[in-house]
């Protein structure tokens, strides 16, 4: 080893940042202390370097990488710091420290209580001073997750309440949730407007910022938000943590019910443009704004898993948003509309013109099939001059059939 007066010191302090709460003057008090003894010790620090990171993983410190990078250039070949914890609580940077003293690079490792330098027993003593911390790392880690565990059995969710409820502390562990006065009136309302008027994702967005609605960090909900929040099963009384389900001790905000037929709602499919057709959209408005009415399907897989589809009409809101009428299934439309026909005005001759045509294609149909009546005409396609050949005849002249007249 070097003589005293050749070793050139880093000071290297860290604290981690999971922890800043508890920790918040670890790194002055670590200076003050190291610098005391490089004081009474005559060390000649080169470079202080602090950091507030982990060290449970390694490579990820970027100050540390660079110190042992300066290390290598020859910059300095000591550290003095807190305690062999600081340096490494992981077997990667562990590593990378004992080859460095292998090298003859980093000639002294200078700690509160010990040293170590580029010697057998003192590196191996290092080696399980920092294996020992890492094992700690570990063991913590299954603590902690334990303790989520059993706190979730008792029916409370670790961390952070979900918006419309707030925490309860006690001892700074989270005890219980209950409702948040202000915004939980809000959230329930958002619920009832999904699932008793229809309202989208969107409208409850624009409904929430003409309100003035805030978050507990006094931030507008965005759109992702709100829908996670609709989909959040915690407000009927159930969550779901570490890839199980558990049931809360703590009072829901809405139904089970009110929750599943918000979730009917939400439900969207991939839309298939002018392929589907809703015959009332453009003959009915809204009796209380005025606005156009609008439709959509819906799907419900039954546990037989048979599917029932389901046609909605509502209000599109496009002349009043807050449009409190309700969504009405097709079957309940039409049962309203066959009350008023004898009331309506009817464009007998409109209608006596589409209801010929109708009977001029059906006829066409049947004379295509009894007669065969294009029997003696040719396709082409649409490239090139080779003519199609066919030998089912009444495929051939349905496509003429289609040429001529359309489609039904």
């Amino acid at each position: 080893m070097k003589d005293t007066n050749e070793l050139k010191y880093v000071l290297y302090a860290r604290k981690s940042s999971e922890s800043d709460e508890r920790q918040a003057m670890s790194i002055d008090g670590q200076l003050m202390e190291m610098k005391e003894k490089a004081k009474r010790e005559k060390i000649n620090i080169v470079e202080t370097i602090t950091e507030s990171h982990s060290a449970k993983e390694t490579g990820q410190r970027p100050q540390f990488n660079n110190l042992l990078d300066n290390i290598y250039k020859g910059k300095y070949n000591s550290i003095i710091t807190w305690a062999p914890d600081r340096l490494s609580r992981n077997a990667g940077d562990l590593g990378r420290i004992v080859d460095l003293m292998d090298q003859g690079k980093l000639e002294l490792i200078n700690c509160h209580s010990q040293t170590f330098s580029n010697n057998p027993n003192e590196k191996f003593l290092l080696m399980i001073l920092c294996s020992q911390a890492k094992l700690e790392n570990d063991n913590r880690g299954i603590n902690v997750k334990r303790g989520q565990r059993n706190k979730c059995m008792t029916g409370i969710r670790p961390g952070p309440a979900p918006i419309g409820y707030v925490n309860i502390l006690k001892a700074n562990r989270i005890s219980s949730v209950q409702f948040d006065k202000e915004r939980a009136p809000i959230i329930k309302e958002m619920f009832e407007r999904v699932g008793y008027e229809g309202h989208s994702g969107r409208m409850i967005k624009r409904w929430l910022d003409s309100i003035n609605f805030k978050t507990p960090r006094d931030c507008n909900i965005s759109l992702g938000r709100v829908f996670a929040t609709l989909k959040n099963p915690f407000y009927y009384g159930e969550f779901k943590f570490g890839g199980k389900w558990y049931k809360g001790s703590y009072q829901p905000l809405v139904s089970r019910k009110l929750f599943d037929k918000v979730q009917v709602q939400l439900e969207t499919y991939p839309k298939r443009w002018n392929k589907q057709v809703f015959p009332f959209k453009k003959i009915c408005t809204c009796a209380n704004c005025g606005s156009g009415v609008t439709a959509e399907i819906r799907y419900r897989v039954l546990k037989s898993t048979k599917v029932n589809t389901h046609i909605y009409y509502h209000c599109c809101k496009s002349k009043d948003m807050d449009c409190r009428e309700p969504y009405i299934t097709e079957q309940e439309l039409i049962s309203q509309l066959i009350s008023f026909l004898p009331q309506m005005n009817l464009d007998k001759r409109y209608l006596i013109r589409e209801l010929n045509d109708e009977i001029k294609r059906v006829n066409n149909m049947r004379k295509i099939i009894e007669d065969n009546d294009y029997n003696g005409k040719e396709l082409t396609p649409h490239k090139g001059n080779e003519k199609i050949k066919t030998t089912d005849k009444m495929i051939r002249n349905y496509l003429l059939h289609i040429l001529q007249f359309g489609t039904p």
